[in-house]
């Protein structure tokens, strides 16, 4: 691997001292076990710590009145499964699913769990594994107690949180100013396509900050751990929903940007996305949910749900019924009035014309399993997606409404929306990172003027190391931007790599973002998600710390790789993703 370093040296893997493990009252098991459990499951995770399943979690609530007791299974209180089903929802269900059957993770279902028993259970929920299973014990993550009372819960059946249909959204939707009492124009002079929406994950908040001034123009209640936040097509609203599936529209007319409407449309959830044709523009807006594993169709000025659709179907591969298919990516065409919408578990890939909300039309895509995350290609004709952990690139052609494609990847590819640029060999690619590996992959997207290359990886670059959430370049820029927030070496989590585009070969360049924001010492302090601004002539990163201790957003200028400005504000608690409105807008990435 060919790199230099720019004021940060490289390290070994962090390893807990005997003193740290022995804190757990199951060492002694572990001691006899972990040998063969390692083995058993080598392909958990990611390899990675257990920031990943936290960055994954959402609160369901589940009470005593839920229990299901498996007949034969383990001794369980009503307090102890009560919070171990809180627990579970927030820190497994990312990976392992409401019903535990199973995804990123390995099925929990009582006909696994029980054959391997508690104690067996309780070192694996203890001390993690190689391939990234979390050490919640030995980590101090959960209790001696916690740990036990898990690994007896996993053992019985899981509890079914409740449905959430229209009667349930209807008690939730809160029009706070209609949209007939909204301001007719801008009551600022800040640019809104220069306006950053900043996830503030563990307040449960986002930061509207001027991209102009670095000024932080307002902080917005949300929902929990947003995922993302999406500008409506004329940029004037920003869709946000939390991982509990609230959604919040913010109108940035308002002095300052302020919430107008909010609604949940479920327990957990991950992504929304507003109608974008001709025609139909800030029309309509469409949330996914992880549970209830459904979509739902608004109104898009007033969030007001019209239509309800549930995705629980049959498997793409083995054509077996799925009972939680969740919904993951979801993107507006530029083709045709339709949302592509992916269903996670089963592997389909839905096109969903809305031109008529009151009797939709819906093509299905069979890609493969574990859809997760993606992006368009640079002609905005082709969405490009991970069905992660099948370690596949699923392409869509949005123009003919057809599969274009089915890539294998590397381990766990992990795109966000991946990254456009041109390859000085092969023209025009798509790059994702991954998870479970260094690996970059570029792949092909230009059939008419490289055919060659289309649709086939055409080169894989050697990043920092596995735990890449996010890629990302500009048009306007000669730099490839690759994160590392997962990855337990921090001289990586808490740095960037940086490649040349016209000389990618020539390896990458770290720079110590954490560093350079003077929190580097302070905590985990990871460094997450590049995002340009408008002109493409800035690149934003969140330095992502615990909530009591101080977090930054650190700007460098993208032509020189120099530090521009820190953003330090008591306000700014656990940054994660950055949305600048005029590139999430016209999807340029």
């Amino acid at each position: 691997r060919s790199f230099h370093v720019t004021g940060v040296q490289t390290c070994a893997l962090p390893i807990y001292s005997m003193k740290r493990i022995l804190r757990s009252s199951v060492v002694a098991v572990g001691l006899l076990f972990a040998g063969s459990i390692y083995a058993a499951e080598a392909v958990d995770h990611p390899d990675t710590e257990g920031a990943e399943l936290r960055y994954k979690g959402a609160p369901v609530p589940i009470s005593a009145a839920d229990m299901r007791l498996t007949a034969g299974g383990p001794q369980i209180s009503e307090e102890e499964y009560a919070r171990s089903s809180q627990l579970y929802f927030e820190r497994c269900a990312g990976c392992h699913g409401v019903l535990r059957k199973g995804a990123t993770g390995k099925p929990l279902t009582p006909d696994v769990t029980s054959e391997r028993g508690t104690e067996y259970l309780k070192v694996l929920i203890a001390f993690g594994t190689p391939a990234g299973m979390p050490n919640w014990g030995s980590s101090g993550d959960m209790t001696d107690a916690e740990v036990d009372a898990m690994a007896r819960f996993l053992q019985h059946e899981p509890p079914m949180p409740p449905e959430f249909g229209m009667k349930e959204m209807l008690e939730t939707w809160n029009q706070i100013v209609p949209p007939e009492d909204r301001p007719t124009k801008k009551q600022h002079k800040y640019d809104t396509d220069n306006m950053f929406s900043v996830t503030l994950r563990d307040s449960g908040q986002v930061a509207i900050i001027d991209g102009d001034s670095k000024k932080i123009l307002s902080i917005v209640d949300t929902g929990y751990a947003v995922h993302i936040s999406r500008p409506s097509n004329s940029g004037r609203y920003v869709y946000t929903i939390g991982r509990d599936a609230k959604i919040v529209l913010i109108d940035l007319w308002m002095n300052p940007p302020a919430k107008v409407a909010e609604i949940k449309i479920g327990m957990e959830a991950r992504s929304v996305e507003t109608s974008k044709f001709p025609g139909y523009e800030d029309q309509l807006a469409i949330g996914g949910a992880y549970w209830p594993p459904q979509y739902v169709i608004m109104d898009g000025p007033s969030l007001e749900p019209r239509k309800i659709v549930s995705t629980r179907g049959m498997t793409v591969d083995t054509q077996e019924y799925h009972p939680e298919p969740r919904v993951a990516a979801i993107v507006a065409s530029h083709e045709h009035p339709e949302f592509i919408v992916n269903i996670k578990e089963t592997g389909k890939i839905l096109l969903i014309n809305y031109s008529n909300v009151d009797a939709l039309s819906v093509t299905t895509l069979e890609a493969a399993r574990f859809l997760h995350d993606g992006g368009w290609d640079s002609t905005h004709r082709y969405f490009l997606t991970a069905a992660n952990k099948s370690n596949k690139i699923a392409v869509v052609d949005s123009k003919e409404r057809k599969m274009e494609a089915l890539i294998d990847a590397t381990e766990i590819p992990h795109p966000g929306r991946g990254a456009n640029l041109k390859d000085p060999t092969y023209g025009p690619v798509w790059i994702t990172s991954a998870l479970g590996n260094a690996n970059i992959t570029a792949i092909g997207t230009d059939p008419k003027g490289h055919p060659d290359s289309a649709w086939k990886v055409v080169r894989t670059l050697k990043g920092m190391g596995g735990g890449s959430l996010f890629v990302k370049t500009h048009p306007k820029s000669k730099n490839l931007w690759v994160d590392a927030p997962l990855n337990p070496d921090k001289g990586f989590s808490q740095s960037i790599a940086v490649f040349d585009i016209n000389n990618l070969d020539a390896g990458f360049e770290v720079l110590p973002i954490a560093k350079w924001a003077g929190v580097e010492s302070e905590g985990p302090a990871r460094v997450v998600q590049p995002e340009y601004n408008a002109d493409g002539d800035e690149v934003w990163f969140s330095v992502w710390n615990g909530i009591d201790q101080t977090s930054a957003l650190v700007v460098v200028d993208d032509k020189t790789r120099k530090l521009k400005k820190v953003i330090k504000d008591k306000r700014l608690k656990t940054p994660t993703g950055k949305f600048n409105v005029k590139n999430t807008r016209h999807d340029v990435y």
